[in-house]
């Protein structure tokens, strides 16, 4: 599933690399379709993109 939504991929910490999910927000709207998508996202910018997203 995660291959599927695209948010398996690879990471890096400390000049390791491996395979891991990568962090990702997703707007879904009421019906469970996926609107828009956002990958490699900051938890510090997310909250604004998705409310700049929905129009607030």
């Amino acid at each position: 599933m995660a291959e599927k939504f695209g948010v398996w991929g690879e990471k890096s910490m400390y000049g390791k690399k491996y395979m891991g999910i990568v962090r990702s927000a997703f707007l879904i709207d009421e019906k469970g379709k996926i609107e828009q998508a956002w990958y490699k996202v900051s938890p510090k910018d997310t909250p604004a993109n998705l409310l700049k997203a929905l129009g607030k």
